[in-house]
């Protein structure tokens, strides 16, 4: 509400206000900038150049900027506001339709749930395959996590990748496939799909009907779609019972949002 009515005080629609802001307050991202994240990151690349995946870091920085200029805006409105009008300011939350065939983990009642958008080849989504691991471990019964496949059009293996998750699924082992994909993201190719599955108890055979069928594609695309029509543009993107939280960020980030949840209940 106070960035619209800022918006709407300047003569402007909220998104062009928003981003004529953000260009005032911060840079745009730099090719120095690019590069400085590459190689700050550099051993979770599994031994891809800086062109291989700067159609994935020049987005993922873009919309970290864009973050942190309306986190400062809105501190800024929140305090010229103070002083004559008592403001209650919450993010935004989307509805995000989830359905019965959608993976979960956890209790299926919690009072908290993350649906995530993700990607089997994304760096940034292996970066935070472990911190959801660690939002599980720390709450428990709480929170479920729903997953969502989003293959980002860079990357060619994502899609196939998605759907080995699903076949692993009908032999009950969804899971432990995706666990296993994102532990070793060099091994997305179908012939490595393949052996990954027998790695962790699948009946081979059965897979790789599965997989070689194309199956769960339309589903994957489904997925996909609903993504692009939320305004999804980049992995991971998650919504914490709606309220969006983009990119490979720590835990505390997921924990400050969650604890508010919880209190909320």
């Amino acid at each position: 509400r106070l960035i619209e009515n800022a918006a709407k005080a300047a003569g402007q629609p909220a998104e062009a206000f928003v981003a004529a802001d953000s260009a005032r307050r911060l840079p745009a991202v730099s090719e120095a900038d690019i590069v400085q994240f590459y190689d700050q990151n550099k051993e979770r690349a599994q031994g891809r150049t800086l062109d291989q995946l700067r159609g994935e870091i020049t987005p993922y920085l873009d919309s970290r900027r864009e973050a942190q200029a309306r986190a400062m805006l809105v501190e800024e409105l929140k305090a010229k506001n103070a002083s004559s009008v008592k403001v209650m300011f919450e993010a935004p939350r989307y509805t995000v339709p989830t359905a019965a065939a959608d993976p979960v983990r956890g209790n299926a009642a919690a009072p908290v749930t993350i649906v995530e958008f993700s990607d089997y080849q994304c760096p940034f989504c292996a970066r935070d395959n472990p911190t959801l691991a660690k939002v599980r471990e720390t709450y428990g019964d709480k929170v479920k996590i729903v997953f969502k496949d989003y293959p980002l059009p860079n990357h060619p293996q994502a899609p196939k990748a998605a759907e080995a998750a699903r076949c692993a699924g009908e032999q009950k082992k969804y899971w432990e496939m995706h666990d296993a994909m994102f532990a070793n993201q060099r091994a997305l190719e179908v012939p490595a799909l393949k052996q990954t599955a027998r790695a962790i108890g699948l009946e081979g055979a059965a897979f790789d009907s599965c997989l070689d069928s194309g199956k769960y594609a339309a589903a994957i695309r489904g997925d996909t779609e609903l993504g692009e029509r939320m305004g999804v543009n980049s992995t991971p993107t998650l919504y914490i019972n709606g309220r969006a939280l983009m990119g490979a960020v720590p835990f505390e980030n997921f924990k400050a949002i969650i604890d508010e949840e919880l209190g909320r209940k």
